[in-house]
């Protein structure tokens, strides 16, 4: 036996006999059959590579101490910075003391534009007073209903009703820290002294409470998470009113 001969029976890939290499029709359709489920199984696995698979799973959370932030981006157009806080309540009643806040608010024009910035460093209310503090109080916006508004008030009203008749708005954004209890929060004008607010507005009927919810949600950010209140809007003609949203986080 030859070199050649040695050579050629060592071949992996040997020539096809003539009879197997016949083109019939029932091997084209075996054929045909073969790539569609070549490619639907391809297909499968691609589209199953590519998704994201979101699971929901249910735990009883063990953390004690730990706060809950809240993330807040909402838009009162009718309604100018100076006269607007938030106030965060817990289920007890009181409203929370020290509380850690990150708020911003940002002054707009008529055309929602930005044109300042104030930064909260103390956005919510501290404990509640006595009685008597309480009546203590009232006494004293009594005293000064009577005698008159000092300077600082005066400069307020001034401000806020140029401000009102610039048709200024506010964007309040930020994130909000409260327990983990059951509670809630409101941005509201309820800051202001009502002798104050009754000499800017002239009546609880011409505050306009309208807003835009941008992004209000509870938590860390997850990737894709959905918020139920996000992209709400609620916009008063020449009315007020109170909005309450109820949520279970």
């Amino acid at each position: 036996m030859g070199v050649k001969q040695v050579l050629r029976a060592m071949d992996a890939f040997p020539r096809a006999e003539e009879h197997l290499l016949q083109k019939t029709k029932s091997g084209a359709f075996v054929s045909i059959v073969g790539l569609v489920i070549m490619s639907t199984l391809f297909l499968h696995e691609l589209s199953y590579y590519l998704n994201t698979i979101t699971v929901h799973q249910m735990a009883v959370d063990l953390r004690r101490g730990e706060t809950l932030p809240i993330h807040i981006n909402m838009t009162f157009p009718s309604l100018p910075c100076d006269v607007l806080s938030v106030d965060a309540i817990d289920m007890s009643g009181k409203h929370e003391v020290d509380l850690d806040t990150n708020i911003w608010k940002l002054r707009l024009n008529s055309d929602g534009h930005i044109t300042g910035t104030e930064y909260l460093s103390d956005l919510v209310e501290k404990e509640h007073k006595h009685d008597d503090h309480k009546d203590h109080h009232d006494d004293s916006d009594n005293k000064t209903h009577m005698q008159g508004f000092d300077q600082d008030a005066e400069n307020l009203i001034k401000k806020v009703k140029q401000a009102l008749a610039h048709g200024e708005g506010c964007r309040v954004y930020g994130v909000l820290d409260v327990q983990r209890v059951a509670g809630n929060f409101h941005i509201s004008v309820h800051g202001l002294n009502i002798f104050v607010a009754q000499k800017i507005f002239g009546g609880t009927t011409h505050v306009n409470v309208s807003h835009i919810i941008h992004d209000l949600s509870f938590g860390p950010k997850y990737p894709g998470g959905h918020n139920p209140l996000d992209g709400t809007e609620r916009i008063l003609r020449g009315a007020s009113g109170t909005f309450k949203y109820y949520i279970k986080v």
